[in-house]
């Protein structure tokens, strides 16, 4: 998930060259100017965007209070930096440690949301009384050892990045930030007559059910449009923010692909992110294979038990251009049938029969939920936000031809992130994609 604006303007910067420790200062200073006085040109009143923003006003997520809050307790760890004062084998001990405070904490939470809903618990709040006190040490210890894990990560990570994909004086260009923290919600809009994003806004994060649909439907009803609110994973805001989730890959994997965005926003393929969907579709899809091999990299050097293998399909699989083979009678595979039902949406919309487009994806959506995928609802809007990570042969982009080509490159410059990046970095449609990889 790509940066919001303003603070776009913050990654086109060309990069400096200070040691890490004053490149990160450096940032922290301008980033606090740009929150406090940037301010930028609003949409026309009659303009799509401006109409949305109206509707959605009440519910916008506080980034500027966010970056204040975030940049000054990184801040203030970066003048003590307790993780240079260890060992490596006890860094990497101190984040397997703290994962799994994350998965107790998160166990504990579903003890206790369990306890109140079953009906045979007459009092959950004595039943619960034990588990609550267990789950509030942890979250203490989780609070506090969070910065420091959190920091022990980004030099991890930075080091396969500035060593693999771009460093200056050996450290990564641009730095690594991440924060774990409660995400806002996504609202994504497309048009109804075609799949593409035509705006998104960044919501308070928490949003229940009901008003993520109340929402909905008003923007549904007063712009003509198709519309979602969904939680995320990870935003490249500076740092990243990023989903509490007890998984070291996970982590990894996010800090990596949120990185990445920072480095395309230095570049075309950044800068055109939110006006081109083409160029859209690239950017995460480039942020998605970066991402999941400097995390392997990262788990190969640091963690190597936890190291998966390098691709999830086979060379032939991708050169073929079709799903790879069906799985066992029985099975459901979500990517596939996903992939079907976004091939047919396609079609549909293509001949103009839109209602029976969205009468077929609520069928779907229900075949979905029935094989325990609690998609809460599948549209146009749906297949704009997820149809952009087109990293696997299928999924729901479908046949878009992005993906494969974006991959066909990946594998050309023998994955190797720095060649990978330095190839894709200026090219913002599939015609450039096509023209690339005639070369």
């Amino acid at each position: 998930m790509n940066v919001p604006k303003p603070f776009r303007l913050l990654l086109r910067l060309p990069p400096l060259r200070f040691s890490w420790s004053v490149y990160r200062t450096f940032l922290l200073l301008l980033l606090l100017i740009l929150v406090t006085g940037l301010k930028s040109e609003g949409a026309p009143p009659g303009a799509l965007e401006t109409r949305a923003d109206r509707l959605v006003a009440d519910l916008r997520f506080d980034f500027l209070g966010w970056e204040a809050r975030t940049l000054w307790d990184k801040f203030t760890l970066w003048l003590l930096q307790p993780q240079r004062y260890m060992t490596e084998a006890d860094r990497c001990q101190f984040v397997r440690d703290w994962v799994e405070r994350v998965a107790e904490a998160q166990r504990l939470e579903g003890k206790i949301n369990e306890a109140y809903t079953d009906p045979s618990v007459q009092d959950p709040l004595s039943a619960t009384a034990q588990a609550r006190a267990e789950r509030d040490r942890v979250r203490r210890e989780i609070a506090v050892r969070q910065p420091i894990a959190e920091a022990i990560l980004e030099e991890q990570v930075g080091v396969v990045l500035a060593r693999d994909a771009s460093g200056i004086l050996g450290q990564p260009a641009p730095p690594v930030g991440i924060h774990i923290t409660p995400l806002p919600y996504v609202l994504i809009a497309s048009l109804r007559e075609r799949i593409a994003v035509i705006y998104q806004a960044e919501l308070a994060p928490g949003l229940t059910a009901d008003q993520a649909d109340a929402l909905e439907d008003r923007i549904d009803q007063s712009l003509h449009i198709s519309s979602l609110v969904t939680p995320i994973g990870g935003m490249s805001a500076w740092p990243a923010m990023v989903l509490e989730f007890p998984s070291l890959e996970w982590w990894t994997e996010v800090t990596a692909h949120e990185w990445t965005h920072h480095y395309l926003g230095f570049f075309p393929l950044g800068w055109d992110y939110g006006e081109n969907w083409e160029a859209r579709v690239i950017n995460e899809t480039v942020a998605s294979l970066v991402g999941r091999e400097i995390a392997r990299r990262t788990l190969v050097q640091y963690y190597p038990d936890r190291a998966p293998s390098e691709e999830p399909w086979t060379e032939e699989e991708e050169e073929t251009s079709t799903p790879p083979p069906p799985p066992e009678p029985g099975a459901f595979d979500f990517n596939r049938e996903m992939h079907e039902t976004r091939i047919r949406v396609d079609a549909l919309l293509l001949q103009g029969r839109i209602e029976e487009a969205e009468k077929y994806m609520e069928r779907r959506r229900q075949f979905f939920w029935e094989h325990g995928y609690r998609i809460r609802k599948l549209n146009q809007a749906y297949f704009a936000l997820y149809g952009s990570y087109a990293a696997e042969p299928v999924g729901a982009a479908g046949k878009d031809p992005i993906g494969p080509a974006v991959r066909r490159v990946w594998r050309m410059t023998m994955r190797d992130p720095r060649r990978f990046l330095q190839q894709v970095r200026g090219v913002t449609s599939l015609d450039q994609l096509t023209q690339l990889l005639k070369e």
